[in-house]
Parts: structure tokens; C-alpha cells; sequence
């Protein structure tokens, strides 16, 4: 994996973390975004952590140009910020992120965070997905969800976007895991989507969940 922050300190920390890790790697550490460009489109990383704030390219346009809609063979990033200071993580989804933590969730997060995104995941803290996309989230009057989404795809999406997990979810709706995913695979394939942050984010931009 490559690490790209402007902080030293914090990428000698996250690097301390990720490299005591069996099965992790870290083959860069990068203090800018254009770096992170560079050595990610060289070294091929499985995951990119990206902070949101760097010098010459931010982590939103470092993330649409290994990541965006179009980018053939998209690397996959994981987004940290500090929250509130960073309005620009809900961009940074947008432009195709697969998830994002706070830079003070913990090693624990970190570290599954990292995995996730390898396995073709996405993670984003419950507490981090109700804040941040409902602080982001332009007011605005519900709009009727498409008519190809069943009832319970719906029922779906809106617990994903108050940040539950699949286990939570499946436990909820009283069904098994693999159902829940087979739900979530069809949500994203009928809104053209590319992953759980990217349905969640469509939930609350919709008007789906308020």
C-alpha cells in the first residue's frame, strides 16, 4: 500500500501501524499529491491512503485521477480526515474513494480499514457515515426513488446509509449475510454505482434518508 500525507509524523505513525501488520505492506510514503499520482501509477498499490489536505494536488483530485469515473483499472483509496475541518471528503467519494476514517479512529480502524479496501470493501465508520454525509448533504425536498429499486433494496440502502454494517443490517431486516449482499450488488448495478460509500451517499443526496 502507499501513504500520502503532509505530515511526517503521521505518515511515520500510520506506516509503524500498517507495516507490523503480517499481511501488509507498505512499498511508498509520499508528502504531496502529485507524488502520490506518481508512485501510485508506478508501484501499482493494492490501497492508497490519501489525506484530504496536501500540497500541490488535494486528496479529491488525487483520488478522481487514480480512482474517477472513467480511470481505466481504478487503484482503490482510502480518504482520512479530521472531519471538521474537511468539507471536501464527500467530493472525495464522489470522485471515487472507497471509503474514508478519521485520522483519530485508532489502530484498529486503520488497519480494517486497509483490509477492506484490499478485499474490495469499502469501510466507513457508523458514527462517521450519519455525520459527515447528513452535515454534507444539501437540503432538499425527498425525491421518488426509482421504480426499478424493490421495497426491500430500499429498506436496504437506508440502513446503510445510517451506517450499518451488513451484519447489522441482515440482523435488522431478519436475513442472512449473503442475502443483504445480493440486495446491495443489485442497488449498484441498477444506479450505477460502484460501491456501499458510493449507495450510501445517494441515499442522503436523494432524499432517500433524512
Amino acid at each position: 500500500m502507499l501513504i500520502a500525507d503532509d505530515q511526517e509524523l503521521v505518515r511515520t505513525g500510520f506506516r509503524m501501524i500498517l507495516d507490523a501488520q503480517p499481511d501488509i505492506e507498505v512499498v511508498a510514503t509520499v508528502a504531496d499529491g502529485a507524488a502520490a499520482v506518481a508512485e501510485a501509477r508506478r508501484l501499482r498499490p493494492d490501497v492508497c491512503l490519501l489525506d484530504i489536505r496536501m500540497p500541490k494536488l488535494d486528496g479529491i483530485e488525487v483520488t478522481r485521477l487514480l480512482a474517477g469515473p472513467g480511470v481505466p483499472d481504478p487503484l482503490r483509496v482510502v480518504i482520512v480526515t479530521t472531519f471538521d475541518l474537511d468539507d471536501y471528503v464527500y467530493g472525495a467519494l464522489r470522485a471515487g474513494a472507497c471509503g474514508f476514517l478519521l485520522k483519530d479512529s485508532g489502530p484498529a480502524l486503520l488497519i480494517e480499514a486497509v483490509r477492506a479496501a484490499a478485499a474490495g470493501d469499502a469501510l466507513v465508520s457508523p458514527s462517521v457515515t450519519v455525520r459527515l454525509l447528513a452535515h454534507l448533504a444539501r437540503p432538499r425536498q425527498p425525491v421518488s426513488p426509482p421504480e426499478s429499486l424493490t421495497d426491500r433494496e430500499l429498506d436496504v440502502v437506508r440502513l446503510v446509509a445510517r451506517g450499518r454494517t451488513n451484519q447489522e443490517v441482515a440482523a435488522e431486516l431478519f436475513v442472512s449475510l449473503s442475502t443483504i449482499k445480493t440486495h446491495l450488488a443489485s442497488v449498484q448495478t441498477k444506479l450505477g454505482l460502484r460501491n456501499r460509500v458510493e449507495v450510501a451517499a445517494w441515499a442522503w443526496e436523494s432524499g432517500v434518508v433524512s
